[in-house]
């Protein structure tokens, strides 16, 4: 993983800059793998992001707290019971470990005063947050681990708390970088050599070997046995420079991103093996780089945790509509045999003479074709020839009866598949607490969810998206179903413009236009933001669709967000994540 021991050394130093002597206000934790510690100084107050999730573990400054659950977790409690107006009195780590141990000068219940730590583990899938007290004893942690899970180390209350078993590997804060390069050239020389470094060094990511190996070999491939003296020399050089920069603990943050914008890596280094594949840019502080990072990734999966009843009410409902329609467009196609069963039962009466009762089966000539082929015709013995022609006229009608009704379930089974498309859409879009609290109401309204027991305040509205086009024209976004139908039909003017992505679920978006006619510039962003704020938002040369709100009306007994339009035209847009932050939120 990218943060590794050398980034979070950057870390520590930026902690210990401004938070040191800082007291804790209050504790938060939001969800089960993430904790927030709001502190404060006599000049500053600031929020500490402690995440145990398992692909974006780390610790930074945050600017803002996510939205905390109404009842606090045990963990959490006691956090705020024993640290509430405790002082940081140092940040500790050992070596390049992706451990950090935070110490505060807290009173016990006695009023005597001790410390008591944090230990935060960056480990991957077996990161944790440790709460441990003077004795260096586990009073709890976010991830308890039993002998079930772990016979090597166990984190429980009341356990001493052990340290992570160390690597065998050289830590740049105790050798020179001229004996790492000795033991590469003594070792296993049939291997990459960026390889080689992440098995000798301690606490440096894979893309910062990659970044040493791009430079040594100028963006060639090479393993071990093929370095020249010259490269060896070369490796020596900026492995020196590398643990110079480790040593001081004065890097720059750096991310590197896609051409899309979309984040791809970071370091505490320049990073320059992407070459023009990819954009790299300077953070003003590796707290900024890690929340710019792994922002967007987390609200996503927060929301996901949040909203894990719903995701599974609705795949359990999409999966049943699916077999449903499946089922059904099978007997559809039994049904279009009917004119079988028409022509035999006009075959046999035209045959009534030549029939016996008794007989299981009849060879006719078929009339209805040239040259009069014979036709075998399956009957009952136990019935008469007329009763067999009647049989299959009453069955033929049972199929023409189906057929009709099976086009139209089949139709409304879709329909209302789509409807649940558009709520996974909308549900993967939500932000807040109070955007699934909207989505929970309105599969209640639709019959998806029963209605709580009892009176229940209705949750309290979200504001469409709103933003200023560069033009100064207001746009405003829809966030869910019911906010797109209010805003398409109660909200915008006849003369507004509607916008929607073709055949692919997203918001309405509506340019308003106070009865002029918008430049083409309002209407491209108007466009790329119904592209953005679709299940398109990743993709390039979007279909949006686009007509006044005149033309757009919604039929009887639709679901919610669906309407029709007529008058449209279509243009093609790609979206980003640019264009939202840099149009003015009105």
């Amino acid at each position: 993983m990218a943060l590794d021991g050398s980034f979070l050394r950057h870390l520590k130093v930026e902690l210990e800059s401004r938070a040191l002597e800082a007291r804790v206000d209050k504790v938060y934790q939001p969800n089960r793998e993430e904790m927030v510690l709001q502190m404060r100084t006599r000049t500053d107050h600031f929020n500490l992001l402690l995440s145990a999730r398992a692909n974006s573990a780390r610790i930074h400054f945050t600017r803002s707290i996510p939205e905390n659950p109404k009842q606090p977790p045990m963990l959490c409690m006691l956090m705020r019971k024993r640290l509430s107006g405790a002082r940081l009195l140092r940040v500790e780590q050992q070596g390049l470990d992706r451990v950090l141990r935070l110490v505060f000068d807290a009173v016990n219940e006695l009023g005597d005063r001790v410390e008591l730590s944090i230990y935060m583990e960056i480990m991957g899938r077996y990161s944790n947050i440790i709460f441990v007290d003077e004795q260096n004893k586990v009073i709890d942690s976010l991830k308890r681990v039993d002998a079930e899970m772990s016979s090597a180390r166990l984190v429980l209350p009341g356990l001493s708390y052990q340290a992570p078993p160390p690597q065998d590997k050289r830590c740049a804060l105790e050798v020179p970088a001229e004996e790492v390069v000795a033991g590469l050239r003594t070792g296993n020389s049939d291997i990459a050599l960026s390889k080689a470094l992440l098995n000798t060094l301690q606490g440096v990511s894979p893309v910062v070997c990659r970044e040493l190996s791009h430079q040594t070999l100028r963006g060639a491939d090479r393993t071990l046995y093929e370095l020249t003296p010259e490269q060896w020399d070369r490796l020596r050089f900026f492995l020196s420079r590398l643990f110079d920069t480790v040593r001081r603990a004065d890097g720059v943050p750096h991310m590197v991103a896609d051409m899309t914008g979309k984040p791809k890596d970071f370091s505490f280094i320049p990073i320059e093996q992407y070459g023009l594949s990819a954009i790299v840019s300077r953070k003003e502080t590796f707290s900024v780089l890690l929340e710019d990072f792994y922002g967007e990734k987390d609200q996503i999966e927060r929301m996901r945790t949040r909203a894990q009843d719903i995701l599974r009410l609705l795949t359990n409902t999409a999966e049943r509509l699916e077999h449903k329609i499946g089922k059904q467009r099978l007997e559809l196609e039994q049904c279009a045999k009917r004119e079988e069963l028409r022509l035999c039962g006009e075959l046999i009466n035209a045959n009534l003479y030549r029939l016996q009762k008794g007989m299981a089966a009849a060879e006719l000539e078929n009339f209805y074709e040239e040259g009069l082929p014979l036709l075998r015709i399956s009957m009952d013995p136990l019935l008469t020839p007329a009763q067999n022609a009647q049989k299959y006229f009453k069955e033929y009608r049972k199929a023409n009866t189906a057929e009709k009704y099976l086009t139209e379930q089949i139709a409304l089974a879709e329909e209302e598949l789509q409807y649940i498309d558009t709520v996974f859409e909308e549900l993967s879009r939500a932000q807040t607490e109070r955007e699934l609290a909207e989505i929970r109401q309105e599969l209640v309204e639709q019959g998806y969810i029963r209605p709580p027991k009892g009176k229940q305040k209705p949750p309290q509205g979200t504001q469409p998206l709103s933003f200023l086009s560069s033009d100064g024209l207001p746009i405003l976004v829809g966030r869910n179903n019911r906010q797109n139908d209010q805003l398409t039909l109660k909200k915008a003017a006849n003369n507004d413009y509607w916008f929607h992505t073709k055949n692919i679920p997203g918001s309405h978006t509506i340019l308003v236009t106070g009865g002029k006619e918008p430049p083409e510039s309002s209407m491209l962003e108007a466009a790329q933001l119904a592209a953005y704020f679709s299940r398109a938002r990743e993709s390039a040369q979007v279909p949006v669709d686009y007509t006044q709100v005149r033309n757009v009306s919604k039929p009887s007994g639709a679901k919610p967000g669906r309407v029709i339009y007529v008058g449209y035209n279509t243009v093609y847009v790609t979206p980003g994540p640019a264009l939202p932050e840099q149009l003015t939120r009105s």
